[in-house]
């Protein structure tokens, strides 16, 4: 038989849901209320609707544009950096070669830095390589944290998969790619989900390299977002509708891969 929660814990749970969901309210509020309307009378909801704000958004290119770049690169992120930690992973959690542990160690100290520390030399070798204001500029650049961290939490789950099936699989014939495709990566589907789910966010909140590698043609939302300041003041209302719907692609993510999650954190080492 279940126990019922403590009336105290109870009331906790509810406080921390209400100060959690006031500030998503809050912008949301903001983004169907005009500049004027918002730097007026203090209101808890909107004296009356307008769209006017995410009109703005959906019609201007440089608004709009912004998305679309955001979301070029960080889908280019992530399966670049989910592919390339695949095989890193699987060496990790199968094999055993000198400076193994001290290499696996080195690559977490990537993850670790702050992307402060890149900035420079990615700046200078882009420039170098005409590779600036492009998306796979910014998407090598993420790949230096999200693969350490993908290497991470795929060798977790590789590593609870027993090596008898890869010596079975070699035993009936199975070239290595056919065996890691067909019978390997279905066993750790959802370790794939969850190293997916966390390099896309990574990549679609990162600012300081997506807006220094990027200057007209893949700007980034989040960069697009500082245009809202001009001398006249702040656009409050239409810096809130794209925080709104800066929202909506890391809540579909979540959504689709909502079963690998939860998986993920009973399974994984996440």
């Amino acid at each position: 038989m279940k126990r019922r929660l403590p009336s105290f814990a109870s009331v906790f749970i509810v406080v921390y849901i209400a100060a959690t969901l006031l500030p998503l309210y809050w912008m949301l509020s903001m983004s169907l209320r005009t500049n004027e309307a918002i730097l007026g009378a203090f209101a808890w909801a909107p004296e009356s609707l307008s769209w006017n704000n995410y009109r703005t958004i959906f019609t201007d290119a440089s608004w709009y544009s912004g998305y679309i770049n955001s979301m070029i690169y960080v889908a280019m992120n992530t399966v670049l950096s989910v592919t390339v930690a695949l095989p890193a992973a699987y060496a990790f959690s199968r094999y055993r070669f000198l400076g193994d542990k001290h290499l696996f160690f080195w690559l977490l100290t990537n993850r670790m830095t702050p992307p402060a520390v890149f900035l420079l030399p990615f700046f200078q070798l882009y420039s170098t390589l005409n590779l600036t204001d492009t998306y796979l500029a910014v998407a090598l650049a993420h790949m230096v944290f999200n693969v350490p961290l993908a290497v991470w939490i795929l060798e977790g789950f590789m590593s609870g998969i027993p090596r008898q099936i890869d010596e079975t699989a070699w035993i009936d014939g199975y070239a290595f790619p056919r065996f890691f495709l067909r019978i390997f990566l279905p066993l750790i589907k959802a370790g794939v989900g969850v190293t997916a789910f966390f390099c896309f966010m990574f990549s679609w909140v990162e600012l300081l390299l997506a807006r220094t590698l990027t200057s007209v043609h893949a700007k980034p939302i989040a960069a697009v977002m500082t245009r809202t300041v001009s001398a006249s003041g702040m656009d409050w209302g239409t810096l809130a509708a794209a925080g709104v719907l800066t929202l909506v692609p890391g809540a579909l993510v979540i959504w689709f891969v909502r079963h690998y999650i939860a998986k993920g954190f009973a399974m994984g080492r996440v």
